[in-house]
């Protein structure tokens, strides 16, 4: 990094590319310590299940889970994962353009919309994850693998949890909350 930036100015550099004016709302901002937490947890286990696993090779750990590696190249549910390979770039664009518009609306909480903030936090570290693996391998890598009766659940990841976490407590928080505590 040039001496002559300091990592203060790298930040309001991002923030501003992101439409966030850092001063206008601190409290929101904060939650993306969370989000960092998230996306370190994402590729810290990537890498491990990359390096310990092989692919589809089902390793059981309890009687209903399994670590097995595997690659997508879709969406949820492996969701247009045999497209061709034109979904890569779209679910990134995709995915730009949600993460900005969960920053705006991050930046524009109040100090009682606490759930609120750590909901858009869990998504947005669960998204910046996956999105790091697509642009990084064409797919999102993906491990855990729950299952019972026979039956597979599809392979997920930290980012995925932390968003389908997320997107529960938005739910939630739209039908029976509102008062953030």
């Amino acid at each position: 990094m040039d001496p002559r930036l300091r990592e203060d100015d790298v930040t309001k550099g991002f923030l501003m590319v992101m439409g966030i004016d850092r001063e206008s709302n601190k409290y929101g901002l904060k939650w993306l310590r969370l989000s960092a937490l998230v996306l370190f947890l994402d590729q810290g286990t990537k890498i491990l299940a990359e390096y310990y696993l092989e692919l589809y090779r089902q390793v059981e750990i309890i009687p209903f889970m399994n670590l097995t590696l595997m690659q997508n190249e879709g969406a949820a549910f492996s969701f247009l994962a045999d497209a061709g390979g034109w979904q890569r770039w779209f679910f990134v664009v995709v995915t730009i353009v949600i993460t900005v518009f969960l920053l705006r609306w991050l930046r524009s909480l109040s100090e009682d919309e606490r759930w609120l903030a750590i909901a858009i936090a869990l998504i947005i570290g669960g998204a910046i994850g996956n999105l790091i693996d697509r642009v990084q391998y064409g797919y999102v890598i993906d491990f855990l693998d729950l299952h019972a009766m026979g039956w597979h659940w599809p392979a997920f990841n930290i980012a995925d949890s932390a968003i389908f976490i997320g997107a529960i407590i938005i739910v939630w928080d739209s039908i029976f909350g509102g008062d953030g505590k």
